[in-house]
C-alpha cells in the first residue's frame, strides 16, 4: 500500500513540475506578444522579458538532468525549442537583434565560461556595458 501513496505523490508532483513548466513557457509567450496582455488585451512584445523565463527553463532542464520522466522532459524540450524559435522569428522582426552571429562576445562566450566568476577584481570594476555584453545570449545561433 505504500508503492501506491508513493506514486500518487509521484503522479502529483510530475503534474506540479510541468504546470510549472508550462507557466514559464506562458509567461515567456505573453513576452513574446503570442498571448495579449490581461490587462490591455493588446500583444506586448519584451524581449528581455522573454529571455529571462526562456534561460529560466533552460537552467531548469540543466538542473534536472538524469531525474525527470520521458514526459517531463519532452514538455520541457519542446517548450524551450518552440520559445527559443519564436523568440529568434519575434527579435528578427523587431530587428533589434538582426546579427547574432557576428557578435565576437558569442564567439568568446565559452572562454569566458571556462574562467572562474572571481575574474574582475576589485580595483578593475567592469562597467555595466561590459557586463551586460558578457552575459549575453542569442537564440539564432
Amino acid at each position: 500500500m505504500a508503492e501506491v501513496q508513493k506514486n500518487t505523490e509521484s503522479g502529483e508532483t510530475a503534474q506540479k513540475f510541468i504546470e510549472f513548466v508550462m507557466m514559464q513557457a506562458q509567461n515567456a509567450a505573453l513576452f513574446l506578444g503570442q498571448i495579449p496582455h490581461p490587462q490591455g488585451g493588446q500583444p506586448e512584445v519584451n524581449l528581455d522579458l522573454a529571455k529571462l523565463f526562456i534561460d529560466q527553463l533552460v537552467m531548469i532542464r540543466q538542473k534536472t538532468r538524469g531525474n525527470l520522466s520521458n514526459d517531463e522532459l519532452s514538455i520541457l524540450n519542446n517548450a524551450i525549442t518552440n520559445l527559443q524559435m519564436t523568440f529568434v522569428e519575434v527579435s528578427q522582426k523587431a530587428g533589434g537583434e538582426s546579427k547574432p552571429l557576428e557578435s565576437p562576445t558569442e564567439d568568446e562566450a565559452p572562454v569566458e565560461a571556462d574562467k572562474p566568476a572571481a575574474a574582475v577584481t576589485p580595483e578593475q570594476p567592469a562597467t555595466g556595458e561590459e557586463s551586460k555584453k558578457k552575459f549575453t545570449k542569442s537564440y539564432g545561433a
